[in-house]
């Protein structure tokens, strides 16, 4: 399977721009993972932890965001988030 772009922008900068397999990430009807394909979503974030798995069946790595959003769409997962911290 292709791997996800996937982007974690803050308002001072870009935080992480890379592809990787899978991102979970907390939204405020509840978390929900993106992979490659996914539908497309749009979606507010929760005070949280986006975790990314770099690779199938690896740890994931969390990233502790707060406000924002977050949109699934053909190009990737963009996550605009008020901060992140990890």
């Amino acid at each position: 399977m292709a791997d996800l772009h996937f982007e974690l922008v803050t308002p001072e900068r870009l935080v992480r721009s890379e592809d990787v397999y899978m991102v979970v990430v907390p939204g405020v009807e509840g978390e929900f993972g993106a992979m490659a394909g996914h539908a497309p979503v749009m979606t507010v974030l929760k005070d949280g932890a986006v975790k990314v798995y770099k690779t199938a069946g690896s740890q994931p790595e969390s990233i502790n965001v707060s406000g924002g959003f977050a949109e699934v769409n053909d190009a990737g997962l963009t996550v605009l988030a008020e901060s992140a911290e990890g």
